[in-house]
């Protein structure tokens, strides 16, 4: 896909941006590199106003001229009164950010003109210029004569080179005092940035252990219904926030999702960090595995097919409510397409622990543990009026607890973990967390998958990535060639 970058033998003309309607709140910027214009804080171009998507455009250089293309904004970009999804700005355009929206003007700014070349000198004959030099300032050869006054050039120029190798030396000493200062705070802030990320980390997986905290406190309170633990819980979830706060602002300061990237890879990260993942921990080979799978789900119509039913039966608004009333990411909506593709009857071979049934795939066990009712086909693969799991509604209540639980154990609030939990069962992923070191920073999926790969069932490691590629393309479907919008747009804060 175009990512809008261009050659570099063609580096992009500097680009003056100027956004806002009112002198008063009027915006200039200047651009050689991809930007993006947003009502977010992570767009390069920032302008608060009510008619503009939180990331609303981007601006990328292509075969040697500048565009603006929608990212799929509520309302749009207008030039001349029509609505475009991608135009190109020439040496300068004037379009609108809504109909209604704040006018937005670009510009290419012309270069200065080079200055022209040095007059030539005027010829001298190289032989005279070279007989010169040498009567002057050669080293004289054994029997040379010179004159009174050719000696005293001589003179002055040996004086003049001397002071010169002595204030030639003091300025080179300078010079590499100077050379060692700049290296020496290079070295500094690099170390100042690696510092940075890691106490970035240390934050987020003190976040983890929190979460792990507010679990455990929560499951008290389900059992005992004690007041005390609903204030602990609103305390927790306080200090919570606040450290997301610095975790976010730790984040704008190393640039981590700075203009380098691209929208997918953005994308990737973001979802990693809503299922429990930390960016900055990110190996860049698992971004690469992610982008394979969504290349899987292009190729095929099940993702649509499967949004398409789950929006058309009303499954989706009550899975995401269900999910967020355990305090879990609603984007645990694709764990559901990727078991059943919502069918809310669909049954899985038998098994030595029994037959799985049901949109969320439970199986008799699970089911039981639950609170779910087995019905008296429960040994046979057809759908059953009598068994609970064939009501996708009773089931998905139960499939978002089952899913808390697994948070609260050694996958250490880990998303991606209770992934690999709910496909291969916690009896097996759970034994191989516990031989990583006791802490979230070591306890995650990506730690698991460089120790113990090889033990992890194929069908497991596509299991995870199916669903973490398939909640990228569901924060921005249309950037991927779908047609079909974010089936969790409705939701506040998603």
């Amino acid at each position: 896909m175009d990512t809008g970058v261009a050659p570099a033998s063609s580096p992009p003309p500097l680009l003056r941006v100027s956004i806002g309607t009112q002198a008063a709140d009027r915006l200039d910027f200047e651009f050689r590199q991809p930007f993006r214009i947003g009502r977010g804080e992570e767009c390069e171009v920032c302008f608060k106003n009510d008619y503009i998507s939180r990331v609303h455009a981007e601006v990328f250089f292509d075969s040697g001229q500048w565009w603006i293309r929608d990212l799929n904004s509520s309302n749009g970009i207008f030039a001349g009164g029509q609505r475009v999804d991608t135009a190109p700005i020439g040496e300068s355009a004037i379009l609108r950010l809504g109909i209604e929206g704040p006018a937005l003007s670009l510009k290419i700014v012309p270069e200065a003109a080079p200055p022209p070349p040095p007059k030539p000198a005027a010829a001298t004959r190289p032989d005279a210029m070279a007989h010169v030099a040498q009567r002057y300032f050669g080293d004289l050869k054994p029997g040379d004569t010179i004159g009174e006054h050719t000696a005293m050039v001589r003179q002055v120029f040996q004086q003049v080179q001397a002071r010169q190798k002595r204030k030639y030396g003091r300025v080179m000493i300078a010079l590499a005092v100077v050379i060692i200062a700049v290296a020496g705070y290079a070295l500094y802030l690099q170390l100042q940035v690696r510092r940075q990320k890691e106490l970035a980390q240390d934050l987020f997986y003190s976040m983890k252990s929190v979460d792990l905290d507010i679990a455990g406190v929560e499951n008290q309170l389900a059992a005992s219904n004690n007041p005390e633990a609903a204030d602990a819980v609103r305390k927790y979830q306080s200090r919570r926030a606040e450290m997301q706060k610095s975790y976010n602002r730790f984040l704008s300061a190393l640039h981590v999702y700075d203009t380098k990237l691209t929208e997918p890879q953005r994308l990737i990260l973001r979802v990693a960090r809503i299922f429990g993942e930390c960016e900055l921990a990110m190996p860049p080979e698992f971004a690469t595995e992610v982008e394979a799978y969504i290349h899987k789900w292009q190729s095929s119509g099940r993702l649509a097919a499967a949004i398409q039913a789950a929006n058309d039966k009303g499954y989706t608004r009550t899975i995401a409510n269900d999910l967020l009333a355990q305090d879990l990411p609603p984007q645990f909506f694709y764990l559901a397409l990727q078991e059943s593709s919502f069918d809310p009857y669909i049954a899985g071979p038998m098994t030595r622990k029994g037959i799985a049934k049901g949109m969320w795939q439970f199986i008799p066990e699970t089911a039981i543990k639950y609170g779910l009712q087995l019905g008296p086909l429960v040994d046979f693969r057809r759908p059953d009026p009598g068994d609970d799991r064939d009501h996708w509604d009773r089931e998905t209540v139960a499939a978002a607890r089952y899913i808390k639980d697994l948070y609260s154990t050694d996958a250490q609030a880990s998303g991606l973990l209770v992934m690999a939990c709910y496909n291969w069962g916690e009896d097996q992923v759970l034994p191989l967390v516990r031989s990583l070191p006791l802490n979230p920073k070591e306890r995650n999926y990506w730690r698991l998958l460089a120790a113990d790969r090889n033990k992890i069932p194929q069908e497991t490691y596509d299991y995870v990535l199916y669903i973490v590629s398939a909640a990228v393309i569901g924060e921005n479907p249309r950037l991927f060639g779908f047609n079909f919008d974010d089936p969790l747009a409705h939701l506040e804060n998603k």
